[in-house]
């Protein structure tokens, strides 16, 4: 999505968004309208908790696993984009966030978010790198001090505005 449409919908959706509250007000009436309203925010907050404990808890097994949870926190970005629209009062946000609930929609948009995307994990080695370099490999490389902490000291700054003096 390019960046010049987000200046266009900051003005469209709340402008869809009345639109939405006149129509609908007129058919069920203002009470019921703001009764929906607050329903979909709670059950929003409701869906948003349910949901994201277990993502945690999945995220939790992928990196147990020794895998990248990519997927698991791009699906909790949308979680947490769903969890905010449905928190902001309006029938079409609520719509969009309830679609971003439901785990076919999400995985929908990991498929199209993954090609753009690179996933990285820490202690990883980039292609064609030079294992020797790594520090976990045993091995000293050129130019590398290795000391023990009974080999260093450090006295504090006199000049420091935090010494005691």
């Amino acid at each position: 999505m390019p960046f010049s449409i987000i200046p266009i919908l900051l003005l469209a959706i709340p402008l869809a968004e009345i639109a939405a509250f006149i129509l609908i007000g007129r058919e069920i009436g203002v009470l019921w309208t703001l009764a929906m309203v607050f329903f979909t925010a709670v059950l929003g907050s409701i869906l948003l908790r349910v949901q994201g404990l277990g993502l945690i808890a999945r995220i939790r097994a992928e990196t147990e696993a020794g895998r990248v949870p990519g997927r698991e926190l791009v699906h909790g970005v949308m979680i947490l984009v769903a969890g905010i629209l449905l928190l902001t009062p309006g029938f079409i946000t609520d719509a969009l966030g309830f679609l971003l609930f439901v785990p076919a929609i999400r995985d929908a948009g990991w498929r199209m978010i993954r090609s753009r995307i690179t996933i990285m994990a820490p202690g990883g080695m980039k292609p064609g790198g030079d294992y020797r370099n790594d520090p976990r490999s045993g091995k000293n490389p050129k130019g590398s001090i290795d000391l023990d902490e009974s080999e260093y000291e450090r006295d504090p700054d006199p000049d420091s505005p935090w010494s005691d003096r």
